[in-house]
């Protein structure tokens, strides 16, 4: 049988070995999200905390809800990007004899955590709009602009840091979409407090909460499905399982293929693992190294270990797609 394992660095490097079978990897492993978004988390947490830290105070001075809201979810966002950040110093880590993957697992939890804290938070709040849609109390509307207009400026920023990395690590554009959503939703205030001034109507207040709420549920649902779905070992989302399959058995010499396998090993690197059947013989080393290039080009498959046969009366023990 033969391997290949696309799995070191951007210059790539190779080696073989034999023993009672013949192996080959490739390592050209490639990390989409920048190594420079450590530095972007620490300041997108200062400036949250500044956040929550005007929204909380202004909030119960003014006596909004809405506003308290906010800081509650800029709250959330803080612990939220602390564990993204944490997950991405924890990736960095080299692989281990226990840990052979490295700790690159570590953003999937991040995002899932991010995602069911986030959902609870937003429980939270949400009763306590509708407690005050019966019991209304009164609100600083002007107090309540300001401070929100001053956040909706510090997430503008702050999403302005993850902007570039958020198609590439669902880490990422977890902390961009948070922070998008939030300074929409800091708009959102402006406009309830505005509204509170013209009408004097205080039942908006906590309408406004619950549209806030509304606006990061249905932000926080794919973040929510998707990391859930990684942390399963599903296919990742941007990837059809079919079309690799297609690939892979319209390679040259390919006749079968079997035991096909595609996961997330963190939220920005892809594994994939396979059987080959190819009857005319093991190919050269070239063959598995030109494949698992371009699935990495094709299909951002970065980490490719594909294990060719080369009798077809061989029974593999893994043939049966419901096997693993």
């Amino acid at each position: 049988m033969s391997h290949s394992d696309d799995t070191g660095d951007e210059h790539g490097d190779s080696h073989s070995h034999a023993d009672e079978h013949a192996h080959s990897h490739a390592h050209s492993h490639s990390h989409a999200a920048p190594t420079d978004f450590g530095p972007r988390f620490v300041i997108g947490i200062a400036l949250n905390i500044l956040i929550v830290a005007l929204e909380l105070v202004y909030g119960i001075i003014s006596g909004s809800v809405a506003l308290i809201a906010d800081a509650g979810h800029n709250l959330s966002d803080v612990l939220g990007l602390a564990v993204a950040f944490g997950a991405v110093v924890l990736s960095a880590r080299a692989p281990s004899a226990r840990f052979t993957y490295g700790l690159k697992g570590t953003s999937i939890l991040a995002a899932l955590f991010n995602a069911v804290f986030l959902m609870l938070v937003i429980g939270a709040l949400s009763y306590e709009a509708i407690h005050r849609f019966f019991d209304p109390e009164p609100i600083a509307a002007g107090t309540m602009m300001i401070v929100a207009a001053i956040g909706m400026i510090i997430n503008a920023v702050t999403a302005a840091l993850f902007a570039s990395g958020r198609k590439d690590d669902l880490n990422v554009r977890g902390a961009f979409l948070h922070m998008a959503a939030d300074a929409a939703v800091s708009g959102g205030v402006v406009v309830a407090g505005l509204l509170i001034l013209l009408t004097g109507q205080l039942w908006l207040d906590p309408l406004m909460s619950l549209i806030i709420n509304g606006v990061v549920i249905a932000g926080t649902w794919g973040l929510l499905r998707e990391s859930l779905a990684m942390s399963l070992g599903a296919v990742p989302a941007g990837i059809a399982s079919a079309d690799v399959r297609r690939f892979l058995t319209e390679l040259p010499g390919v006749t079968a293929l079997h035991d096909l396998h595609i996961w997330s090993m963190s939220t920005s690197d892809i594994c994939l693992t396979g059987h080959l059947l190819m009857p005319a013989g093991h190919p050269c080393d070239a063959f598995l190294m030109e494949t698992a290039q371009r699935l990495q080009q094709r299909f951002r498959i970065g980490h490719v270990t594909l294990q060719v046969e080369t009798d077809e009366a061989t029974i593999c023990a893994l043939a049966p797609d419901e096997v693993v």
